[in-house]
């Protein structure tokens, strides 16, 4: 075999090898059909994350793929809200087509959670 030979062969091998690792990736999905179990499903998933619970909107994760959590800010005595910075940063999942499943990815750690109960497709 020549040299060019060698080149276009390495190159097959390579794109092939490309083509394989990509489809165990992770792809950024939205949920489609959202339903009280896979909100439900999504609750859990985040209060576990955080060991408490928050409020989540009902349509949360079927336009982008990031759900950002914030605290609500401090309040003082007279329940206004207290003054100065908030220096709590805002806490972010992002949503995964992971083969079949839909995973919730806590990107404070990387750590996953599968979502039960719930269809999504890529975005």
């Amino acid at each position: 075999m020549s040299n060019p030979s060698y080149l276009i062969l390495g190159g097959l091998i390579v794109l092939a090898g490309c083509q394989t690792v990509g489809n165990n990736e992770d792809v950024p999905a939205l949920v489609t059909n959202p339903t009280a179990a896979s909100r439900a499903a999504l609750q859990r998933a985040v209060n576990d994350f955080l060991n408490m619970e928050v409020t989540i909107a009902a349509d949360a994760l079927t336009s982008s793929n990031m759900l950002i959590i914030e605290r609500n800010p401090p309040r003082g005595l007279q329940n206004q809200p207290a003054t100065g910075r908030n220096m709590d940063p805002a806490i972010q999942f992002r949503l995964v087509l992971s083969g079949t499943d839909c995973v919730l990815v806590d990107t404070r750690d990387d750590s996953r959670r599968v979502l039960e109960d719930t269809t999504c497709v890529a975005e």
